[in-house]
């Protein structure tokens, strides 16, 4: 991110202010339409300002977790890539260059540390100071077992191969508990996103017109509203727990 704190948190404020304005009018058509003291308007507007900012506060740690994905995204391709060149011989340093390039921000990170290396850090200490930068604790991994080969001189090409194997099954598990975690997210999702919104809303509509009375229209736009936030939330969700690597 390339903005100061001070400047991030000024536009986490701005915005936090829009979005209480927008949820402020949502609950005043909700209100109108139940016939609702308003005066709850006011308890509500600063809980919304406080949650709305807690909320996008934390979107450094989104990013975080974001750039976490996109480095083991392509972390085994990259390690297996090295570990080719190693087994057949290529020295370390040559076998790193050739991954800083075609995997994607899993490349930037070597590509860091061959650019250390080349003005004469020595290896260990270059990728030690770039692994304790990132958020990936499977890079990280990866790094300190070369790290460990090194300092030990023992064979660096089956440290790593020992250590991406077991990232490899880390991430097939993972991809797995996903899986299983789709099954409950989809009958909720059914649920209180498709079915009860739907029949709810006809049954209402039915019910009214037994009275002679019409669905007001505010009452139905704040529930259209409420949908598209609770859509919203339920894609975000899924979106954020899928692992976004591939195997």
């Amino acid at each position: 991110m390339n903005e100061e704190p001070v400047q991030f948190i000024g536009k986490v404020s701005m915005v936090s202010i829009v979005l209480t304005v927008i949820l402020e009018i949502l609950f005043f058509l909700l209100f109108s339409a139940f016939r609702i003291n308003l005066l709850f308007l006011i308890l509500l507007l600063p809980l919304f300002l406080v949650l709305s900012f807690m909320y996008l506060v934390h979107f450094p740690n989104v990013k975080i977790r974001q750039r976490m994905g996109e480095v083991d995204r392509e972390l085994v391709f990259a390690g297996r890539h090295m570990l080719i060149e190693l087994r057949a011989g290529i020295p370390l340093f040559d076998a790193m260059a050739s991954v800083t390039k075609d995997y994607g921000e899993a490349s930037k990170e070597f590509a860091k540390i061959v650019e250390k290396i080349t003005t004469g850090v020595p290896a260990d200490v270059a990728m030690h100071e770039i692994a304790e930068l990132n958020p990936s604790n499977s890079f990280k991994r990866v790094i300190l077992q070369i790290i460990n080969s090194i300092r030990s001189g023992s064979d660096v090409a089956n440290g790593l191969e020992a250590v991406l194997d077991q990232v490899s099954r880390e991430q097939v598990i993972e991809l797995k508990a996903y899986a299983q975690k789709l099954n409950p997210l989809a009958m909720f999702y059914m649920l209180f996103g498709i079915i009860f919104p739907s029949l709810g809303v006809a049954l209402m509509i039915i019910i009214l017109s037994f009275f002679g009375v019409a669905a007001p229209g505010t009452l139905l736009i704040g529930i259209l509203s409420l949908l598209t936030i609770m859509q919203y939330l339920f894609m975000t969700m899924i979106e954020t727990s899928r692992p976004k690597y591939y195997i």
